[in-house]
């Protein structure tokens, strides 16, 4: 199953989250971690400079943000919020566990009463103007398997060579899958950037999208020490497995028809022979 669509993974477990009710009213956002023991979680490594990131996306794709609450000594991270506007949101809150070599992330819904209308998402959109900006990303994602993504930022038709390091990076890149706002971990490619140092125009990353379908995806850059954020929309083909992947037996096929065989991932009987798909 793809990241960010369960309360719980790994061990470990999103509670107690709370926000404003409605917008325009000022407040906290807070939740808690708990972990395999049941108790509020905070022995979080660093991981692009923060030891819990939290990422809030209305289900439509029309608002992204991207902040870094505090936890106080009872283990519940919070930060001053409040909504622009009515929906329903996904909150996530993805770190890395303590000695863990991966991350996890865990996600909650969050419904902001009033009038909501949502946005119709676009098919498909590589360019974009943020803060004055235009950044522009190539190359494609392919499903189940990585591929590379470079993200370029001009201004009067000019290379912007003074991005500055941000959350680790030249550029902080999320990317969500339509519809169910599945979380895809993406990774900068190269080492990070030293205090001080600028770059560009282009920053490059490495995705892997689950399954074919489209993509929301959310740039967070840095320029003049002011954050910027760029939204883009991608499909990702069909290409699953990936293509390295060794076919498996061959089924013998009976005279009466196909034999009955078990998936060994998920016990469930199929056909040889006929359409059997498999979801990451």
């Amino acid at each position: 199953m793809p990241a960010g669509l369960s309360l719980q993974a790994d061990g470990y477990r999103l509670a107690a989250v709370d926000a404003p009710t409605t917008p325009g009213t000022s407040g906290d956002l807070t939740l808690t971690v708990l972990g395999p023991d049941g108790e509020p979680a905070t022995d979080f490594e660093v991981s692009h400079e923060q030891e819990l990131h939290l990422i809030v996306v209305r289900t439509d794709g029309g608002e992204f943000r991207h902040v870094h609450p505090e936890v106080d000594p009872r283990g519940r991270w919070s930060i001053p919020w409040q909504w622009q506007s009515s929906g329903t949101y996904r909150v996530y809150a993805d770190f890395v566990p303590h000695e863990a070599e991966a991350s996890t992330t865990l996600s909650a819904l969050v419904h902001v009463a009033g009038d909501f209308e949502p946005v119709p998402v676009e098919k498909t959109s590589r360019s974009t103007e943020a803060g004055g900006y235009l950044v522009t990303i190539t190359g494609d994602l392919a499903a189940g398997r990585a591929s590379t993504l470079t993200v370029s930022v001009t201004r009067g038709g000019q290379p912007v060579t003074t991005l500055e390091p941000y959350l680790g990076a030249y550029g902080h890149l999320v990317a969500l899958r339509a519809g169910d706002l599945a979380y895809l971990h993406v990774h900068p490619h190269g080492q990070g950037p030293e205090a001080g140092e600028t770059a560009g125009p282009e920053v490059v990353f490495e995705a892997t999208a689950p399954t074919a379908g489209q993509y929301l995806l959310y740039l967070d850059f840095k320029v003049d020490g002011q954050v910027h954020t760029a939204a883009f929309v991608l499909d990702a083909d069909g290409v699953y497995p990936p293509p390295s992947a060794e076919p498996g037996p061959v089924e013998p096929v009976t005279e009466d028809g196909p034999e009955r065989t078990t998936d060994d991932a998920h016990g469930n009987e199929h056909d040889e022979g006929a359409g059997h798909d498999h979801d990451q």
